[in-house]
């Protein structure tokens, strides 16, 4: 009581208002600065605990001086100036030290301690800014009630900092604050009751109590210009933050090189499209593009060039869309598209406007192009009713659109492209084969026309399906090589075939066939050099067979190889001769080591003289460039028979063996051994014969 009535009957209670609004902006003020400071870490924390400080110092000390300048007192007042800037000082140098521990979080007790640090600066400041408060008369003090405002700041702060810091509710920051407005006020103001001042009769004049209204705001002026300066600060680090998320939600949802939003930023607009389209009823188309010829555009001219053609079409693709339509880069050169619409007019409009732009002449630097595009369709819900089914359909189109020089613009179409689909499925599972173990090796014999007796053995890759079985080479093969699947397996074909053939007590040769595809991407004499040396495999049981398409591809490269491959001893036979465009071209630039006559000429030697005619030349011309030729294909003794008597060197089939695995090869006599008398004589034993 007696505190309430020190305030009521011994001050000016409009300036003790106006200390009350200090103390409570300030203490605002000082909270939320410690919350950012909070959120910050080393020299950008000590940063914004300086500000704290300085906001808290300044309102402590406005809040004491304005109260002590409301204190009314009927003798002359002064003040010490340097004793009254030191109590500032202290109170911002505590509050500082009592919000770093308070932050610290090092011990458990952290931010009561650093609350009682506080508290314990307050009451320095207030005792300090007492000994700078000059007056002619008698001061004296009451003892329980100064502990008594030591003891209320230390407390009052200590539960401020408490919920400033822990938050343990969600008033809490509501609750900090009435606890330091109570800490700053509790301690002034029963510091105030335990002060008595009796006037002395000196004769000097009283203080002008308008000039000390003037001057407690003017302090209070002061005192709230330095906590706007952390105000300022505050909001300018506030804006410059929510500048940097907006910069990285931008650049987390846009395509930073065409400005275009991005695979994430199209994905979540599709789904929101489609759930709109589900309410309202109407339709929803997506649009996959991939630019025809932009890797022409980056081998010839550059990835700067690339790079400026993706700008221009990004520009243009952004300068297309209209109300309800979306464009994206997702990658690449890949870009897709979304039209919300009611007529399939509205939508042949889009395609062509994006058909047309897409084509459109790109003009960098000093040359001139066109990138053209393949454009796929499908459509929400005749196509698919979720995203992923969506948007994989509509690639499924785009490469059908590909595929065909004709068209640019495909619209999915179940029957065509889920074919594709079985395809693309299928080649993501034989990239795996290798890994898991699926593929096998099997060999089939090549044996002497003349004798019978076994030459060697052809190296055939099989693979077996968890779920569809036995997938045919004629099936798989081609989609490993357009997948670029065909470099694993082929060193994986290469190394195994060797390392099984290193381990036979007899020293058979092995035909392995490689791919144009290596040879366009893989080091391929130094990956033989090595897998001869890993499986200890004599080059000289080694043969590697090439199609001409292979060296039609690239032939000064694929030459160059090949008289690599036939410096390490390895023998290399060129496979389907007769079937390709330029054989005798071929034969001339190149030496080979063995001939392998396509066995579509031995499906017709029986009943076409052409095709009988046909063999006789390349047996004929093997003999000339003492080449040996091998026939493929033989399936009956007439077959057998008929290449007996034109002289061919092997041959190979089902009728003389089918391709086994490694551990059934062995079982099987040669012909020779089987019947020396018939295999000489041109006869087959009947039993050999096999069907397919």
């Amino acid at each position: 009581m007696r505190v309430l009535s020190c305030i009521f009957t011994e001050h000016n209670l409009w300036l003790v208002l106006l200390a009350a609004f200090v103390c409570v902006s300030g203490g605002w003020i000082t909270l939320n600065l410690l919350r950012r400071a909070e959120k910050t870490r080393e020299l950008q924390r000590g940063g914004w605990i300086f500000l704290t400080a300085v906001a808290a110092g300044s309102s402590i000390w406005c809040t004491h001086f304005i109260g002590m300048l409301a204190y009314e007192v009927d003798a002359p007042v002064t003040f010490d100036p340097i004793l009254t800037m030191a109590s500032f000082l202290l109170a911002a140098i505590g509050c500082a030290g009592g919000f770093t521990i308070a932050l610290s979080r090092l011990p458990r007790i952290a931010p009561e301690f650093g609350g009682a640090v506080v508290g314990l600066s307050i009451t320095v400041m207030h005792y300090t800014g007492m000994l700078a408060y000059h007056v002619d008369g008698i001061v004296e003090w009451n003892q329980a009630y100064v502990i008594g405002s030591v003891v209320l700041s230390v407390i009052f702060s200590t539960l401020a900092l408490n919920q400033a810091v822990r938050r343990p509710w969600g008033l809490s920051l509501i609750a900090s604050l009435a606890l330091f407005v109570i800490a700053v006020v509790s301690l002034h103001f029963t510091a105030m009751t335990a002060v008595s001042v009796t006037p002395l009769a000196t004769g000097a004049a009283i203080a002008d109590t308008y000039a000390l209204q003037a001057m407690a705001i003017a302090v209070a002026g002061g005192g709230l210009l330095i906590i706007g300066t952390g105000v300022a600060s505050y909001m300018i680090d506030e804006r410059a933050s929510r500048e940097s998320i907006e910069k990285l939600q931008h650049m987390a949802l846009n395509d930073l090189l065409t400005g275009l939003p991005n695979r994430s930023s199209f994905a979540d607009h599709l789904q929101r499209e489609m759930d709109n389209a589900k309410e309202d009823g109407v339709k929803l188309a997506v649009i996959g593009i991939d630019l025809d010829r932009f890797k022409e555009i980056n081998d010839l001219r550059g990835h700067k060039a690339g790079d400026q053609a993706l700008k221009a079409i990004g520009r243009r693709l952004l300068r297309l869309v209209r109300d309800g339509e979306f464009v994206a880069r997702v990658g690449g050169d890949e870009f897709a598209a979304a039209k919300r619409f009611g007529e399939q007019s509205e939508l042949l409009d889009f395609v062509a406007r994006l058909e047309k732009v897409l084509f459109e002449p790109i003009r960098i630097d000093d040359f001139e192009t066109v990138t053209g595009a393949s454009i796929g369709v499908a459509v929400y819900p005749d196509d698919g009713i979720d995203q992923e089914r969506l948007v994989s359909n509509a690639d499924l189109a785009m490469y059908r659109a590909k595929a065909d020089i004709g068209r640019a613009v495909c619209f999915y179409e179940s029957r065509m492209d889920e074919a594709a689909r079985a395809r693309h499925t299928l080649a993501q599972d034989l990239r795996r084969a290798v890994e898991l173990d699926q593929l096998d090796l099997h060999y089939q014999v090549q044996t002497s026309v003349r004798t019978g007796q076994i030459c060697g053995y052809e190296v055939l890759v099989r693979w077996h399906h968890p779920e569809r079985g036995a997938v045919p080479p004629s099936e798989f093969i081609p989609i490993a090589e357009e997948s670029g699947t065909i470099l694993v397996i082929g060193e994986w074909v290469l190394r195994t075939a060797c390392k099984q053939a290193a381990s036979w007590d007899q020293p058979y040769k092995i035909a392995v066939n490689l791919s144009p595809v290596q040879f366009a991407h893989a080091d391929l004499a130094k990956l033989v050099h090595t897998i001869l040396l890993e499986t200890g495999l004599s080059p000289s049981r080694l043969e590697l067979e090439i199609t001409e398409s292979t060296i039609i591809a690239d032939k000064s490269r694929t030459l160059h190889v090949l008289r690599q491959i036939r410096a390490l001893g390895v023998t290399v036979a060129i496979d389907d001769f007769g079937t390709g465009y330029s054989s005798l071209d071929t034969l001339r630039s190149f030496p080979f080591d063995k001939i392998k006559l396509d066995r579509s000429f031995m499906n017709e030697v029986d009943h076409s003289i052409q095709a009988k005619a046909i063999v006789r030349a390349v047996l004929t011309l093997g003999k000339s460039l003492e080449i040996p030729v091998l026939a493929e294909g033989v399936e009956t003794n007439h077959q057998l028979e008929i290449l007996r008597v034109e002289g061919c060197d092997e041959a190979q089939g089902f009728f003389l063996g089918r391709p086994k695995p490694v551990g059934q090869i062995f079982h099987e006599k040669p012909i020779a051994e089987e019947d020396e008398a018939s295999a000489f004589s041109g006869r087959v034993p009947p039993q050999r014969m096999r069907r397919r």
